[in-house]
């Protein structure tokens, strides 16, 4: 592929997610391997801006108007807490209740806007401030349960500490981080990078393909291009693609490496054990 079409597909990504890049359609068996959908979902969810697996395997969707748990066998949706803040950010290390956000004061709020970094020690249900309220919005947050790397939009911000404190990262733009044992990974607008020194700093990985979305753990990393694709790697330098999702906002991986992607109207389950020759 070009390069400036792999740019252009990235900047496309990094502007609006993979929603403004390609028409929802169901998963194609022509790559190398499948991927499966639940059924749709039985109520739209406005502007996905994370998904997480917590400690029970019950997968999260942090949304314009709150945070809401997604049945990924039935499609069913249903509130988590009380809280209806426009989630823009949303972590945590995959299958655990710990969970950090970012974003604006709902309607029901009087928090200052935005809300700076938040924790959740119990799945969501209930919402601490940790640091920056009033001051950051991270888009983008990625955490390994300790460390946390997030962005609002003006480079990367680092902490070992669980976002109580922050340093400065790497001074890159990112449409979407992820953490594995291996390093930090980001989508940039020149593709995939990861960094093994916490978000300092980043090395292009040029054998990736231009993802839009990423998330990994140490089971492998999932991914989705622009053009709405499944990819799939063990180990970041080799990547086989899968099954065509179309337009999903938002990706995450469980502990047991299963993935799921997420549109406003369904959940697809990604299952790399669903070969079909690649």
């Amino acid at each position: 592929m070009p390069v400036r079409i792999a740019a252009a597909i990235v900047a496309c990504a990094l502007s609006a997610a993979v929603v403004a890049c390609s028409n929802p359609q169901s998963p194609s068996a022509e790559a190398g391997f499948t991927t499966s959908v639940s059924v749709p979902l039985d109520a739209p969810l406005s502007h996905l801006h994370g998904l997480h697996v917590n400690r029970s395997g019950t997968l999260l969707a942090g949304t314009h108007s709150g945070l809401f748990s997604i049945d990924v066998a039935t499609g069913a949706t249903a509130r988590v807490g009380d809280s209806d803040d426009d989630f823009m950010g949303l972590g945590g290390a995959s299958g655990t209740d710990d969970l950090v956000s970012s974003g604006h004061p709902g309607p029901s709020s009087d928090a200052p806007n935005p809300l700076g970094l938040r924790a959740s020690r119990d799945g969501g249900q209930t919402w601490t401030t940790r640091s920056r309220s009033g001051s950051t919005d991270f888009h983008v947050l990625a955490t390994d349960g300790t460390s946390l790397v997030g962005s609002d939009g003006r480079g990367l911000q680092t902490s070992n500490d669980g976002g109580v404190t922050w340093n400065p990262g790497a001074d890159v733009t990112v449409g979407a981080l992820t953490m594995t044992p291996s390093g930090v990974w980001a989508v940039t607008p020149d593709g995939v990078a990861r960094s093994t020194d916490g978000g300092r700093s980043f090395t292009a990985m040029p054998a990736a393909p231009p993802l839009a979305l990423i998330s990994g753990t140490s089971r492998g990393l999932w991914g989705v291009d622009g053009t709405g694709y499944v990819w799939y790697s063990a180990d970041g330098d080799e990547w086989d693609k899968g099954g065509r999702v179309g337009a999903v906002q938002a990706l995450t991986s469980g502990p047991d490496g299963t993935g799921y992607a997420a549109s406003s109207d369904a959940v697809y389950v990604l299952d790399r054990s669903a070969s079909s020759g690649g």
